[in-house]
């Protein structure tokens, strides 16, 4: 059961029920891109998402033609497809402000530069002790 590794690798506390801070940031940090690998493709219409989306768009200014985007066919911005976590995912996150900025931000760690990295690990460690996660 994917609980039960997660628990082994030390992402859950004992009892199952809250995710370790440090070494859940440690994972998407080092370890995402690996587990979900993506590599931007071909140009297209989609949702923004990465640097192009809230909340690193806010923080990072970037050309109409580097922009990276979730292939929706309700997707108003044109840029490279980058393939997003679960099939549903950008449906979902039209529906959820903040699970879109959680999602943009982890393909920013999947896809990103050092830059973008850094940004996106900052403000998942900052939502993460927004939302009282057990530090270890």
């Amino acid at each position: 059961m994917s609980l039960d590794r997660a628990l082994g690798v030390g992402l859950l506390d004992s009892k199952k029920r809250k995710v370790m801070a440090v070494p859940f940031l440690e994972f998407l940090r080092h370890g995402l891109k690996y587990v979900f690998p993506t590599e931007p493709g071909p140009l297209c219409r989609g949702i923004p998402t990465s640097h192009s989306a809230p909340p690193l768009s806010r923080r990072i200014v970037s050309e109409d033609n580097d922009q990276y985007v979730w292939p929706h066919a309700e997707g108003r911005v044109r840029g490279q497809a980058i393939a997003p976590l679960y099939e549903t995912a950008p449906d979902a996150a039209r529906r959820d402000p903040q699970l879109y900025e959680l999602l943009a931000l982890v393909d920013a760690l999947r896809v990103g530069r050092a830059r973008e990295r850094n940004l996106a690990a900052e403000g998942l460690e900052n939502r993460l002790r927004e939302h009282s996660v057990e530090r270890k």
